[in-house]
């Protein structure tokens, strides 16, 4: 039984792509702009969310459609450890606070774990997606702008046990759309993306008084002023 779930998420997560590559934070992100503290919190913020949503993946890596994209060579938890002691040093865990965004983007992938599993598939494709797509562009824009050596400090964007990212997006969507669900439950999978990426929208907007007390508010509004029409969403496509 074919679902065409990957087709499905894809068109119907456009407006969210946009509108996520329309926050303030990202917006700056995109034309060079990286605070090295912005982005510290920002990966601190990513290093909680994932440790939760592998951990519920892991947990149902036996359920009947879950278990169809359990590929755990997705995992962030431990490259994001990498980063952590780098940016904070070895008693890291001290220095991270959990912002109130991310803590409710974890209590909502705690509730859908407990109550339709399925759903964590909008949650690992919205963000395991978007790392192997536009997240290979953040990458190279911090290691650039932040002048950090290899993958010092960007250990989340690589992606050590796929070496083809292209292939292995291909599989996943392989995989996406070999899944036994039916059309309303692919509505709901779509739907939970969609909630997936206003989560993400607002932990970055959390961040952007960090932004502004970085870089300056008329910095900030100038880099802010317009409508970004989604520059990773080709990538995304590919």
């Amino acid at each position: 039984m074919s679902s065409n779930l990957a087709i499905k998420l894809r068109t119907g997560t456009q407006k969210s792509h946009t509108a996520a590559e329309n926050v303030g934070f990202m917006k700056c992100f995109l034309k060079g702009v990286v605070d090295r503290g912005c982005f510290a919190k920002f990966l601190g913020n990513l290093y909680y969310i994932y440790s939760e949503l592998e951990a519920e993946i892991e947990k149902h890596r036996d359920h009947a459609i879950v278990g169809g994209i359990y590929f755990p060579e997705l995992n962030r938890q431990a490259a994001l450890e990498k980063d952590m002691e780098f940016y904070y040093g070895k008693d890291w865990r001290s220095h991270l606070k959990i912002s109130s965004a991310a803590q409710n983007y974890i209590a909502r992938i705690q509730e859908v774990s407990a109550t339709a599993p399925e759903l964590l598939i909008g949650h690992a494709y919205t963000r395991y997606m978007g790392d192997l797509s536009g997240g290979q562009m953040l990458q190279k824009i911090a290691q650039s702008v932040l002048k950090l050596e290899g993958y010092q400090g960007t250990s989340f964007y690589n992606f050590d046990q796929i070496p083809d990212k292209k292939a292995f997006k291909d599989k996943y969507r392989q995989a996406l759309n070999t899944l036994n669900v039916d059309d309303f439950t692919a509505e709901k999978i779509v739907a939970e993306a969609n909630n997936a990426f206003d989560f993400n929208m607002k932990m970055a907007q959390e961040l952007e008084g960090n932004l502004v007390q970085a870089i300056g508010q008329v910095l900030f509004n100038s880099l802010t002023r317009g409508h970004n029409p989604g520059s990773t969403e080709a990538a995304a496509a590919n």
